[in-house]
């Protein structure tokens, strides 16, 4: 007697009538993961990108997203007429503020986020800082790694600063000001990479 071996079965066609067959009943794979995601998290349409109506300088401000640091425009009003050292305040603390407000609405649902808290108010330098100093009035080392990533990054990216991805802070005690660089691995990962700083003094 020959013994005729069956062709290969392939295909979920073949397989669902052998199971069938045999009693068991054939299930779907399932696919239902829930709806998809209305947009990209941490991008946003440009209908979306959040506006000031009020005029003013265009800026732009760090906020958190998932991990990372993530830039988003914002704009600045700088009284005319301020002299160099007083429009670099006065950015610095419009930044501030623009960091502190809650993020847009389409911002949020983006997945963005702000670790920076209202109150904080920025001076210049005191006599013995050097001309470029900025002090806040919460010392740098009571922000959480976050919150000074984005301020740092925030700062060294604007007129606040003289332009070469640093800024130099200080606290309001008397205390020896530091000048704090933004890098890729600050604004790639703020939580586990603090913004590195060195001990300044006045030139």
């Amino acid at each position: 007697m020959t013994v005729r071996r069956l062709p290969a079965l392939t295909g979920l066609g073949v397989l669902a009538v052998l199971l069938t067959g045999c009693g068991i009943r054939a299930t779907e794979v399932p696919t239902d993961y829930g709806p998809a995601p209305s947009r990209v998290r941490c991008s946003l349409a440009e209908s979306d990108v959040s506006t000031r109506t009020t005029p003013g300088m265009s800026a732009r401000v760090f906020l958190l997203c998932g991990s990372s640091l993530v830039a988003v425009d914002r704009t600045v009003r700088v009284p005319d007429g301020a002299s160099d050292s007083g429009r670099r305040v006065l950015v610095a603390q419009g930044l501030l503020n623009e960091l502190a407000e809650q993020p847009s609405a389409a911002e949020k649902e983006a997945g963005y986020t702000s670790d920076v808290r209202r109150g904080i108010t920025v001076t210049g330098p005191r006599s013995g800082d050097p001309e470029d100093t900025l002090r806040l009035s919460t010392d740098p080392d009571d922000l959480t790694s976050y919150a000074l990533a984005q301020v740092v990054c925030t700062f060294s990216d604007s007129a606040a600063a003289e332009g070469d991805g640093s800024v130099v802070l200080a606290g309001p005690a008397d205390r020896s000001a530091r000048r704090y660089s933004c890098t890729d691995e600050v604004r790639a990962r703020p939580g586990s990479n603090e913004p590195p700083a060195d001990d300044v003094t006045s030139g």
